[in-house]
Formats: C-alpha cells, sequence, structure tokens
C-alpha cells in the first residue's frame, strides 16, 4: 500500500498543535508561554490539548483591543499582523493543503463513499464568500460588538476541539448551555456532512483564514510551478483538481500536488521560489 505523505504530515502537524495530552483528561485550557504564539493552521486555543493559539482568534482579539473610540488610542495589531504576512509569503496555501487540522478531517469525510457533488462555475463563485466572511466577521464585527465574532458565532472548528469537549467533562457548562452552544452544534455538524459531499467545503467557501492566505499564493517562497515548454495545454491538472483553481497556484490552489500525479507532461514540480 502506498504510503501518503501528505496525510502523514496532516496528522503530524495536528498531533504536535495538541500536545497538551493531559487537558483533554481534565478539561482545561494550557495558558502556558506557547500561547503567546500561533501555529499557522485554524486550531482552537480552547481546546484542551492546544499548545499554541490559533491566528484567526489572535487576530480578532487583538483587532478587539485595537478599537479606538471614546478617545482610547488606536494600537494597530502588529504582531499577529506580521505573522500572518510571514506565513503568508512563505507558504501561501499550502497551510492549508498540509498544515490544518480541520482541512485534513474534511478530507477524511470526503473518503466516504457516497455521490459527489462535482465543482462548477457556481462554486467558483461561491468561494468569493469567504472573503466576505473575513471582512464582516473577522474584522468588522469584533470592531463593533467587541466579541470574537467568527469565534462566537460560526467556527465549527473551535465547536468540535473545544466546546463538545468542555461541555462534556464540565458538568457547571452542562447545566449553563444556552441558545448560542446549540447554534454553534447546528453549525459544527452541517459544516461536518457537507464535506462528505462537497470536498473541502469549509476551506473553499466560509474559512477566513485560507482567504487570508491565497492572498499570497502567487508570491508565496512555497509553491507549484509550471514548465511550460513540457506543458501540452491538456489542462488535466485543472479537471481533476478538486478545488477550484483555474490554473495551477491561483488563489484557490492548496499547493497539495495532486495536479503533479496526474500531469502526463511531468510538467508540475514543487519548487523554493526566487
Amino acid at each position: 500500500m502506498k504510503i501518503d505523505k501528505r496525510k502523514i504530515i496532516q496528522l503530524t502537524s495536528a498531533i504536535l498543535y495538541n500536545m497538551n495530552f493531559g487537558g483533554f483528561k481534565n478539561a482545561t485550557i494550557y495558558t502556558g508561554q506557547l500561547k503567546k504564539i500561533c501555529v499557522p493552521g485554524l486550531n482552537c486555543y480552547s481546546c484542551p490539548g492546544a499548545i499554541a493559539a490559533c491566528p484567526l482568534g489572535s487576530l480578532q482579539n487583538q483587532i478587539m483591543s485595537a478599537r479606538g473610540f471614546g478617545g482610547m488610542k488606536i494600537k494597530f495589531p502588529y504582531y499577529i499582523i506580521g505573522l500572518l504576512i510571514l506565513f503568508g509569503t512563505v507558504f501561501g496555501r499550502v497551510i492549508c493543503g498540509f498544515l490544518c487540522p480541520f482541512g485534513f478531517i474534511q478530507e477524511l469525510l470526503y473518503k466516504i463513499k457516497t455521490k459527489k457533488i462535482k465543482k462548477s462555475n457556481l462554486t467558483r463563485k461561491m468561494t468569493l464568500i469567504k472573503y466576505f466572511i473575513l471582512i464582516l466577521f473577522v474584522i468588522i464585527l469584533p470592531i463593533v460588538l467587541l466579541n470574537p465574532s467568527f469565534c462566537k458565532y460560526i467556527c465549527p472548528e473551535g465547536t468540535l476541539q473545544a466546546g463538545i469537549i468542555h461541555v462534556a467533562l464540565n458538568d457547571q457548562l452542562k447545566s449553563v448551555i444556552g441558545l448560542l452552544f446549540n447554534w454553534k452544534v447546528i453549525v459544527m455538524v452541517v459544516m461536518l456532512i457537507v464535506p462528505i459531499f462537497i470536498y473541502r467545503s469549509f476551506c473553499r467557501f466560509i474559512c477566513p483564514l485560507g482567504a487570508i492566505y491565497s492572498l499570497f499564493n502567487k508570491v508565496s517562497i512555497l509553491g507549484l510551478k509550471i514548465d511550460n515548454d513540457k506543458c501540452i495545454k491538456c489542462n488535466a491538472c485543472i479537471d481533476n483538481c478538486l478545488m477550484d483553481v483555474k490554473s495551477v497556484g491561483d488563489r484557490e490552489c492548496i499547493e497539495c500536488g495532486e495536479c503533479i500525479k496526474v500531469c502526463n507532461a511531468k510538467a508540475i514540480r514543487r519548487i523554493v521560489k526566487k
């Protein structure tokens, strides 16, 4: 049986992000020095196993603290913006393809045998939704409502990785859960069902972190490159890709490398861009 190296990397990154194994036993949250830094992928800060912070959660929290109303001094969120630029310029959406635990979960769900909904012009247009969510739920609403709105109202990964675990292991939380938690569970269930039929649907249509990293895909140091001298324009790379790409390495490409396997001309390779 051929070993899928990318799956090994995805699983390894998920384990490394969540090495506070004792937290799962006691439903406690690690608050040590490592929590001051962020992992590159989507991984909930409140997960009992998480040893570092989530970049989306950190971005929202810094935006909240940076709000400048009522004479308050505006503080630009230099740290997290700089970190996202660093991650983006080095990796781009390689992070989505290799280093995101929730992307890994969705890929496993897609392996369930059932009829699939293939990509189309409609799904390509739907990829724009994640930019709207980025602007509204990660930037605007945290400023206006002073809460991490994406984490609070949408993020299914946080509910799966943290909310469910904490409620299951904490009797006090069970007695106070209400409408918001029930809403988050509904969102989570939907976000876990849809990927069975639509490949990485959360990544493609919803994820603000993927939206951020997509802005760097053309300039990231790591990525895929087509050798135009070898390319025979057969379009096998695009036709066989499950993401909504129009060209290898565009904003919707997660740099997974599946196109390399189907390119009969051997015209696609991984590179470190100069």
